[in-house]
């Protein structure tokens, strides 16, 4: 059957319009909202500081005592005054190093557990619910039972482990349900091998989801790891000088051990946002050469 000319200019029509459209996507006219909404955050996030410091700078002085809110100039004094001293560097090591122990374990377990879930389906509905109680019940319950259950030191590793595992878990399963069923499908065609079809196709969908991941993960076992400390009262912990300070009313000190506290989140979640985006690129690119071959 032989098509009407109605049908092929139609069909050159749409063909013409596709071609416009991704001509379009690839100049530099459709990347410039990315680039300006960049150059805003980098333009607004030290103004936002400012004005933070300024309005913390004005009730300060409304409230004109020192025990209720120090001023930034104050609590500054104080921040590098307690830099200066062994017992602040010991207290930051030690509260890292108990972090990171229970936020590595907890990325490791979440990865190996959702592998196993999307092999089996059954322990998918099985470990969701579990998780999901992980999620909803509060810190402050996880760290008086981990009390019960383990030593004071052990605490925020336990409470920084059950703040990662469901993140990672949600993560890792969604990129591996999101890989690309039609990459799989010619896996499957060609006979390729299973540790070609993980590296070539599994990984790079699952990298943009455990980033994610990750990057949330840290900020909530830094929190929680923190709040552990404060209630556990651990030897060598920014949370155990946290509670003296609130303790014994010495106010500018609180918001010195807060500012640390502030500061060293941010660092973890920067450097860590930087070691993932080198993979992640390396994945696109990867992901990229699979769809040509």
């Amino acid at each position: 059957m032989v098509p009407d000319r109605s049908t092929i200019d139609m069909d050159c029509r749409m063909k013409h319009t596709k071609a416009l459209t991704s001509n379009r996507r690839e100049q530099p006219f459709f990347r410039a909202p990315c680039e300006k909404r960049s150059r805003s955050l980098r333009l607004y996030t030290p103004l936002s500081i400012l004005l933070l410091l300024f309005l913390w700078e004005i009730a300060a002085l409304i409230v004109h005592k020192e025990l209720l809110i120090p001023s930034p100039s104050v609590v500054l004094r104080r921040l590098l005054t307690l830099a200066a001293t062994d017992f602040f560097w010991r207290a930051i090591g030690m509260t890292m190093l108990r972090i990171l122990a229970g936020y590595i374990i907890g990325v490791l377990t979440g990865i190996l557990l959702a592998v196993v879930c999307y092999r089996i389906r059954p322990l998918r509905h099985l470990f969701s619910p579990l998780l999901t109680v992980i999620r909803a019940t509060p810190v402050a319950s996880f760290i008086i039972l981990a009390l019960i259950w383990f030593g004071s030191s052990r605490v925020p590793v336990f409470t920084a482990f059950l703040m990662v595992l469901p993140v990672i878990w949600s993560s890792v399963l969604s990129g591996l349900e999101h890989a690309d069923l039609q990459l799989l499908e010619t896996a499957f065609v060609f006979h390729m091998s299973p540790v070609k079809t993980i590296r070539l196709i599994y990984i790079p969908a699952l990298i943009p989801q455990l980033k994610a991941g990750c990057l949330t993960a840290i900020g909530l076992a830094w929190k929680a790891g923190v709040a552990a400390e404060v209630l556990c009262v651990p030897k060598n912990a920014i949370g155990k000088y946290l509670y003296e300070s609130k303790l014994y009313l010495e106010t500018a000190d609180t918001f010195a051990w807060t500012a640390a506290i502030i500061l060293l989140s941010l660092m973890l979640e920067n450097l860590l946002s930087f070691l993932l985006s080198g993979r992640l690129s390396a994945s696109q690119e990867k992901k990229g050469e699979t769809r040509h071959v």
